[in-house]
């Protein structure tokens, strides 16, 4: 009995050295805490306005990021893209739509870079044409095909052909033939087909896809690819 009565006292005794442990851990953990504290006021008794101001820094420097990276509003100069996208509005253009492999496809509205091929500034035209494609106008019924393919155009203002200029080209890999929907009002793809670069725009000069008309608020909308262009089949005659 009374060695059974030993054993116990022994084993009760046992666990004080992990205690110290602990208590120790615990002590780091508040001197950390007190020092991040200690670190954030002094940041805000240096920041005139103090919470106010870190907040609106922070909310700033969000909005850079996800202006540089993700989603950056631009504004519509002319009415070279009506009756889609009016003078004064603002699109929103999705810039990791072509991030991941993805490339702009036929009936997108892209926004782009034409220093060198249109001019010095960020233009908005809609893809017709893409890597490998043959577009030509007119057909018989004044459309635009695009490998064979007559497109239907719902988008195209008001009272417009599809073009008053006849053309031909064969798009380089790499490359996009851009139309604007108001085609009467439009400097695009057909007006630089004699100049450098034949009125393509290399795919790495585009920064984004149009997404989101964002304001006015009454004319907010989201864009879809217009359905004519899943008819088109790919360069070759297979269809894609």
């Amino acid at each position: 009995m009374d060695t059974e009565a030993r054993n116990t006292e022994r084993d009760r005794s046992s666990p004080p050295s992990d205690s110290g442990d602990v208590t120790h851990v615990a002590e780091e953990s508040e001197e950390t805490e007190e020092r991040s504290r200690s670190v954030f006021a002094s940041l805000l008794s240096w920041l005139p306005g103090g919470r106010i101001t870190l907040s609106v820094l922070l909310c700033m420097g969000f909005l850079l990021l996800l202006s540089t990276f993700v989603m950056q509003p631009f504004q519509i100069p002319s009415g070279s893209m009506e009756p889609a996208f009016r003078v004064g509005d603002r699109v929103l253009v999705n810039k990791l739509a072509y991030r991941f492999g993805s490339e702009p496809q036929r009936g997108d509205a892209v926004v782009f870079d034409g220093s060198g091929y249109f001019g010095d500034a960020n233009y908005i035209k809609r893809v017709v044409g893409t890597g490998g494609d043959r577009v030509v106008c007119c057909d018989k019924r004044g459309r635009v095909e695009v490998n064979g393919e007559p497109i239907d155009e719902p988008y195209l203002y008001p009272g417009d052909t599809p073009s008053q200029v006849p053309f031909t080209a064969v798009v380089p890999e790499g490359s996009l033939f851009l139309l604007g929907d108001h085609r009467r009002d439009s400097r695009d793809s057909r007006d630089h087909l004699g100049q450098p670069g034949g009125g393509m725009i290399p795919v790495d000069a585009v920064i984004g896809r149009a997404d989101w008309i964002a304001w006015p608020a009454g004319h907010w909308t989201s864009l879809k690819r217009p359905g004519s262009y899943a008819r088109v089949p790919a360069p070759g005659g297979a269809h894609g």
